[in-house]
């Protein structure tokens, strides 16, 4: 059993299990009775998604100091009450069922998704 990191809308892995959106909107131009057919999500959960000012400086970030500053603010966001008990529940299901989070961003490498799989190794989850 693990969680995966996913860029949603991609197809989905054999066995990749609910399909989480972890993103501020739904997407644009879909009915929402076609987000889980479509491969985005299941269930769409913005608690785990940075605000829209935040999203917005990780979309302008040119430099690595730009988006460490973003990262730090993601983090610092992450560790309040209510997200960090979401990904110690996420941490936790990894263990005994198969789940998916994800948003729409081509490169994982500047989404804020590269730092929850971060934060949720941290917690001892199973990530693929």
């Amino acid at each position: 059993m693990a969680i995966r990191i996913v860029r949603l809308g991609s197809p989905r892995a054999e066995n990749e299990g609910l399909r989480i959106g972890t993103v501020r909107r739904p997407p644009r131009g879909v009915p929402k009775s076609e987000f889980a057919s479509r491969d985005f999500y299941d269930v769409w959960y913005p608690n785990l998604s940075p605000p829209p000012e935040l999203v917005t400086e990780a979309l302008h970030a040119e430099t690595d100091k730009d988006w460490r500053d973003f990262v730090k603010k993601f983090k610092a966001q992450m560790a309040e009450s209510d997200a960090s008990k979401s990904l110690d529940l996420l941490a936790a299901l990894s263990h005994t069922t198969n789940l998916s989070v994800g948003c729409y961003c081509e490169n994982e490498a500047r989404c804020h998704r590269s730092v929850l799989r971060e934060l949720l190794v941290k917690r001892g989850a199973e990530v693929v």
